[in-house]
């Protein structure tokens, strides 16, 4: 049950950070929070990540259902199996952003984006300036949340690995 409070909590969290981005700036407007580097930028986004398939919000609220309802499934199965509280952290992460950007397509059709970092270097004499994708809360606990289902994938493996080889 803790995890579902988890995943509530980064909804939560996702969404009053979304409601004081549209409340409190216009879309295309930035605040330098680190310079150039790290800036809030009230930005709309209508696709998936990076911006792909622009426009196909129905598409996005069927598909997030089934995952919402795939990862409720594993949550359950994983509170079951000892040891594996790492991959429950991981699923409770991807429930919460997966939630978190499903209201934002329901309600509004676009979901709101607002980190903004643009990484400016100077490489072996060749100027560099990258604009990154601009992202939310939701975002971050997926990417957090699909980083820790990695690793604890890595870690099982590695223990079969080991308890194969001691046979």
């Amino acid at each position: 049950m803790r995890y579902y409070i988890y995943a509530l909590i980064v909804v939560i969290v996702d969404q009053i950070t979304k409601w004081l981005i549209r409340s409190q700036m216009d879309v295309g407007q930035s605040i330098s929070v680190i310079g150039e580097f790290f800036q809030l930028t009230s930005h709309r986004n209508r696709g998936a990540a990076f911006g792909i398939l622009m426009g196909q919000r129905w598409f996005f609220i069927v598909i997030t259902t089934a995952v919402v309802i795939g990862i409720v499934i594993m949550i359950r199965k994983t509170m079951k199996e000892s040891g594996r509280g790492l991959f429950s952290w991981a699923l409770c992460l991807i429930l919460g952003g997966a939630i978190g950007n499903f209201i934002d397509r329901l309600v509004s059709g676009e979901v709101t984006d607002f980190f903004h970092f643009n990484f400016v270097f100077d490489f072996f004499g060749k100027h560099v300036d990258y604009d990154f994708a601009i992202f939310n809360v939701a975002d971050c606990a997926i990417v957090i949340g699909v980083g820790l289902a990695l690793l604890d994938t890595l870690i099982v493996w590695r223990q079969e690995s080991r308890g194969k080889a001691n046979e």
